[in-house]
């Protein structure tokens, strides 16, 4: 009965100092680019930092650092989170622009109008083709935003012909590449950027998803706005990712690791891209609350736009060549994924 009691009392002990060893409180600094209203903090980064804590017994605490207040600029995540000066970003690759071939995949337009589907289809793909895209990092989820559309101030395009003369804001190279064969004259810049570009006319409008439109007020800036058919894959997506300091997370002891483990990956990478989706209702009814005139394309313009961006993909191919790369594989590959996951 005493060996027993001395067992128990040991493993009792045992299970006190596992804790105790994370009970230093860990803090991870989460950096990422959205005002902490935004639907992504709000729905995604804090819902997950809470569940960390929780299941930590809240010795796992993120320190929230929203709308790039940790310094530096959006396209430097990737470096700041490879390189520790952040433990957790999120991010989206193509800032960087042709820094990550692979991935760029998911970012060829008309590919998709699911952030759901995308998403699982983009975590499996991440595991086969691209994972050593991002050497030092760990990658926790990675998704694509709810379905990309035109938003102008002052011209509502209705038409190809419409592009014309319009300087249109892109989120990454290959949607600045988009923009040209649809006719306008792309303006590269990350989202933060949008708001002031557009009220000194820098650029006349810009392409983004539903989902941001609220969170930075740009449905103040904007009076109209144009989506593809829904029969049709939308414009463009864009990849982003939750990654972690691959450093940080191998100093954590076992047992906050396995917190992390179980709140990453492809469940959480699905779970994401389907809040992106249901985002998008919120944006939509923003602009309309305002007044602003939506316009839906036919089937039939869509497909002259699908047309004119058809070349972008044979292009996309010679320029991943050059580099090692299969890309009519790769996006065999992202195509098959997506068939998988479609619903």
């Amino acid at each position: 009965m005493l060996n027993h009691l001395r067992l128990s009392v040991l493993f009792v002990g045992c299970v006190s100092v596992s804790w105790t060893a994370a009970a230093q409180e860990v803090v991870l600094k989460f950096h990422h680019i959205w005002p902490s209203t935004a639907m992504a903090p709000t729905r995604v980064i804090g819902p997950w930092c809470e569940k960390i804590a929780a299941e930590s017994k809240n010795h796992v605490k993120c320190q929230l650092l929203p709308a790039m207040s940790g310094g530096g600029t959006p396209a430097q995540l990737v470096d700041r989170v490879r390189d520790g000066v952040d433990d957790l970003v999120v991010t989206l690759p193509g800032y960087t622009a042709g820094r990550f071939p692979a991935m760029e995949v998911f970012e060829l337009p008309f590919l998709t109008n699911s952030a759901e589907v995308a998403a699982s289809a983009a975590w499996d793909y991440l595991q086969k083709n691209a994972s050593k895209e991002f050497p030092g990092t760990k990658i926790l989820a990675v998704w694509v935003h709810d379905e990309g559309y035109a938003h102008t101030a002052s011209k509502q395009i209705k038409t190809l012909d419409d592009f014309k003369g319009l300087k249109m804001r892109a989120p990454t190279r290959l949607t600045n590449k988009l923009l040209a064969k649809l006719g306008a004259t792309p303006v590269g810049m990350p989202v933060p950027a949008v708001a002031d570009a557009l009220s000194k006319g820098t650029i006349d409008g810009f392409l983004l998803p539903w989902e941001v439109i609220p969170g930075f007020k740009l449905q103040e800036m904007t009076k109209f706005h144009t989506e593809t058919h829904p029969s049709k894959p939308a414009m463009y997506s864009a990849v982003f990712i939750l990654a972690m300091n691959q450093s940080r997370y191998d100093s954590l002891p076992a047992d906050i690791k396995s917190v992390i483990d179980r709140n990453s990956g492809a469940a959480l990478s699905k779970q994401i891209g389907k809040i992106w989706d249901e985002s998008q209702a919120a944006g939509r009814k923003s602009a309309q609350t305002r007044g602003n005139t939506i316009w839906v394309l036919s089937a039939a313009e869509t497909d002259q736009w699908m047309k004119a961006a058809a070349p972008l993909r044979d292009e996309w191919f010679d320029e991943v060549g050059r580099r090692g790369l299969n890309g009519r594989q790769l996006l065999q590959d992202a195509t098959d994924f997506l068939a998988k996951y479609k619903k």
